[in-house]
């Protein structure tokens, strides 16, 4: 009895330290870059696309208020090092694709404008902070201390599915007055690799920009 009780525990505990593991939907304050200015403020939302970001909005902001924006294209933020899973060609194509679909939603609910300041505009400023590949969360049928065992075994020889993920940053500004009224942290989900050995490519996470896109379109 106490030797099935002791094995009892041992499973518990196992569920507890692996379940607290799963992925994340939001970022966690230990991945913000460094490129906002502030962090402060911000809380998890759900978006129009149904995903999860971290999103910080003045109270007086109304973007009815405003019909100019200066669009400041897309950066990497930091620089990404390549890798033999993550070539530069996947960064230049995520990045070229990015600011194209970004940059298309926006001027169709603004008016693009030159770097000048004015009355009614608004300057947007961004960053991709990140791309990686991390194992999948558990299933909830892997939640028993036998599939635990055989879970904890496929990730440990890198057979274990891994996530596609794509790290975005960026703000409004009113020009106006200079001070931001909205800044966003977000984390987006792309396709699910087979094992940590596949490469990531811009196909895998293009998912990610489409539903930013539409959450561009409908942010209200």
């Amino acid at each position: 009895m106490k030797k099935a009780k002791a094995l009892f525990a041992c499973g518990a505990a196992a569920v507890v330290l692996l379940t607290a593991g799963c992925t994340s939907k939001t970022v966690d304050q230990a991945q913000y870059s460094g490129f906002l200015p502030s962090y402060d403020g911000l809380e998890s939302v759900d978006t129009a696309s149904g995903q999860k970001a971290l999103r910080w909005v003045d109270p007086a902001f109304n973007v009815a208020n405003y019909d100019k924006l200066i669009f400041q294209p897309l950066r990497f933020y930091p620089t990404p090092q390549t890798t033999d899973r993550i070539g530069q060609q996947t960064y230049d194509d995520l990045l070229e694709y990015a600011n194209a679909r970004l940059g298309e939603a926006l001027s169709q609910r603004f008016q693009l404008v030159g770097f000048s300041s004015g009355p009614r505009t608004l300057e947007f400023r961004g960053a991709i902070t990140g791309v990686s590949a991390s194992n999948e969360g558990l299933k909830p049928y892997e939640v028993i201390p036998v599939a635990l065992v055989v879970a904890g075994a496929m990730a440990a020889t890198g057979e274990r599915d891994q996530n596609t993920e794509l790290f975005l940053e960026g703000e409004l500004i009113d020009t106006s007055t200079g001070k931001p009224v909205l800044r966003v942290v977000r984390k987006g989900f792309g396709k699910t690799l087979s094992n940590d050995k596949q490469a990531v490519d811009f196909a895998d996470l293009k998912p990610v920009i489409d539903e930013l896109t539409t959450d561009v379109m409908k942010f209200r």
